[in-house]
């Protein structure tokens, strides 16, 4: 009897797939840097700042449709890789400090240029990036488009934040504010540059102008300007 209880658990055993010990190919562990996939990609790295599926958060949204139509695979790629000194976004790359290869930065930078529409309207449509604007004539710039919003000094107002506070301009680049004053945040009712003043679009010196006066609050833009 014993004979045949240790040949039937030996067939068993040899029958079976999963050995206690023997590692099941389903259960192997990738590798953080094997990672491909846009959508885990996203979630782990952008979806803290940015939103879920790029909605906006704390950051803007990366899948604002004029946000897209302003910034091409070279501008998102330089900051998904780069990061933007002086604030919060840190660098991505590995061969800038960070933790994703450049195959990584590649599927996030195609996968959210994937969420650009084609009918965004081209006429008058502001550059990306432009030359520093005049502080001084920023001023006036702000009064007539960003003053019923969010307060004559910048403080925050009936229908916006507070935009000229020095604890948040710390954290931001000028390049972060011209490209929030010409997308907005319509997820937070924030218009674009078209619709602050019903029927007149801020134009590309203007939106400079009143990047230079809102930077111009920073401490350390005070100190080198005396």
């Amino acid at each position: 009897m014993n004979i045949r209880l240790a040949l039937a658990a030996v067939l068993t055993l040899c029958g079976c797939d999963r050995l206690p010990g023997r590692a099941d190919e389903r259960e192997e562990v990738v590798r953080p840097e094997q990672i491909l996939d846009f959508n885990i990609l996203y979630k782990e790295n952008c979806s803290g700042c940015h939103g879920a599926d790029g909605a906006g958060g704390a950051s803007i949204a990366l899948r604002d449709p004029v946000f897209l139509a302003i910034a091409d695979d070279a501008a998102i790629r330089n900051i998904a890789s780069a990061g933007v000194p002086g604030t919060q976004m840190t660098p991505f790359a590995q061969s800038k400090g960070g933790m994703l290869t450049d195959k990584q930065i590649d599927v996030l930078v195609h996968g959210i240029r994937a969420w650009a529409r084609a009918d965004v309207p081209r006429d008058g449509l502001p550059p990306y990036a432009a030359p520093p604007g005049d502080p001084q004539h920023g001023a006036t710039v702000y009064a007539i488009f960003c003053a019923s919003c969010h307060g004559p000094d910048g403080q925050g107002g009936k229908g916006g934040s507070s935009i000229a506070n020095v604890a948040y301009l710390a954290l931001v680049s000028d390049q972060y504010l011209r490209t929030m004053v010409i997308a907005g945040r319509p997820e937070l009712g924030a218009p674009d540059w078209r619709g602050n003043v019903n029927g007149r679009p801020m134009t590309s010196g203007e939106i400079s102008d009143v990047v230079a006066w809102l930077a111009s609050h920073r401490p350390s833009q005070r100190s080198t300007s005396k």
